[in-house]
């Protein structure tokens, strides 16, 4: 076979070179090049190019039916060409009106982010406060110091509807220096007795708060001591004496012999600790119509509102020398007090700062001491009631009554029954009503 083009022969080649000379090219000896020659094109037929899809369907032809994709023969699909090389679909337009930098779209995406922040902060705040109240009701529940057994006291009355707490302030110097007594004009009296005995009633119609004086002339019913463990006789005595002799129990035990009222709870603060819990809680105001001074509780006010601290709010629930009514007028004193101390740690101000209300807390868990059966619960049931409960005395025959051990508060039997049984029955307390 000739390696020579198409049209190029050996006799071609002879006459080239017996005619024209030496030729520059395979097997010339010249070293002329050659001059360029127009090389013969060759065609080739053209091959039939299927359809690129099927009429009235739409489809790319598969494999067998020989597709040409044009690409051999220089054809550019442009336009709206179908088939898989049609043009791509136009980008998408940018955010918000055109503008590149609007973040319009991603507002959704964000308010999402905001709402799960949101949502992660208030469970995390929620866990925190469940945290703290649990730990405080633990702490708190720790310090109550319950030890009063109102299971032992004999010969209990029957269970009546509502609940009684018998709340008692003792003369108690437990925990008190010297110049504390001092201060606090305690006096140097030896034994303990009680300064405030109260009785709230708690009830679906209303909450009523009853002063027993102290002076009170009763009958103090037969007990067993608890440190001899005789049998020791009843007696006639004035109501503190009870406390004197065998402490909360023979108390309750007296003032359940002589009312026929049932105390569910018992609550007893001493000296101390009602003066630190008014100074933890920074003071109780208080306003007097008129100028009070009694140099036997250290008491000095003038008329007006005032701050009492804690030195100044035991001096003035303990002065009963001024008082026309004596016993009767301090025990209404004492119940204005309580009344206005609960409200003032109930507040807003008090129950959202912990920096007061833990230290109020705290003051008036170490200083309580209350029966074996009260629960935080009763005991928040008992201070919220205090707040606006009806306030009076027990119903007095006699605020001067004679006796051996001098002048006492004889009662008025009649009302007082007729009290008692409103309270029992928590109805609603029309006694003292004017």
């Amino acid at each position: 076979m000739s390696d020579w083009p198409n049209g190029w022969t050996d006799d071609s080649q002879a006459r080239n070179q017996a005619g024209n000379g030496d030729r520059y090219g395979q097997g010339s000896g010249s070293a002329r090049p050659e001059s360029a020659r127009v090389m013969p094109h060759v065609q080739r037929p053209p091959r039939p190019r299927p359809p690129l899809h099927d009429e009235g369907h739409g489809q790319r032809p598969g494999p067998e039916a020989g597709y040409d994709s044009g690409y051999s023969e220089g054809q550019v699909y442009r336009g709206n060409a179908p088939g898989r090389h049609s043009s791509p679909p136009p980008p998408p337009p940018p955010y918000g009106d055109g503008d590149p930098y609007d973040d319009g779209p991603r507002g959704p995406r964000r308010q999402r982010n905001w709402r799960r922040r949101i949502g992660f902060g208030a469970l995390a705040l929620a866990v925190v406060l469940l945290v703290t109240a649990v730990s405080t009701y633990f702490w708190a529940d720790g310090k109550l110091r319950r030890e009063v057994d109102l299971a032992s006291v004999e010969d209990r009355p029957t269970v009546g509807k509502g609940t009684n707490y018998l709340i008692v302030g003792s003369d108690s110097r437990e925990g008190l220096s010297e110049e504390e007594q001092q201060e606090l004009h305690t006096g140097d009296t030896g034994g303990q007795r009680t300064d405030t005995i109260m009785i709230l009633h708690v009830g679906d119609n209303g909450n009523t708060m009853v002063s027993l004086p102290r002076d009170s002339w009763v009958t103090i019913p037969e007990f067993t001591g608890s440190v001899s463990g005789d049998r020791i006789p009843a007696q006639e005595q004035k109501l503190n004496a009870a406390y004197s002799i065998e402490g909360p129990e023979l108390l309750v035990r007296t003032i359940e012999f002589n009312t026929g009222l049932r105390i569910d709870h018992y609550a007893e603060i001493g000296f101390g600790g009602f003066a630190n819990v008014v100074d933890a809680l920074g003071g109780v105001e208080m306003c007097f119509d008129e100028p009070i001074q009694d140099d036997n509780s250290g008491a000095d006010f003038e008329a007006g509102c005032q701050m009492l601290d804690g030195a100044e709010s035991l001096a003035f629930n303990r002065q009963r020398y001024q008082e026309a009514e004596g016993d009767l007028g301090r025990t209404q004193n004492q119940q204005e007090f309580l009344g206005t101390l609960a409200g003032q740690a109930a507040s807003p101000s008090t129950l959202l700062n912990p920096f007061t209300l833990y230290p109020t807390m705290g003051a008036g868990l170490d200083a309580l001491i209350v029966d074996k059966d009260m629960s935080l619960w009763d005991l928040r049931a008992m201070f919220w009631a205090m707040r606006g409960a009806e306030r009076m005395n027990i119903p007095v025959a006699d605020p001067g009554y004679s006796t051996e051990q001098g002048s006492a508060v004889l009662w008025d039997m009649e009302q007082t029954e007729l009290l008692i049984s409103q309270l029992e029955n928590d109805e609603e307390v029309t006694v003292g009503a004017e």
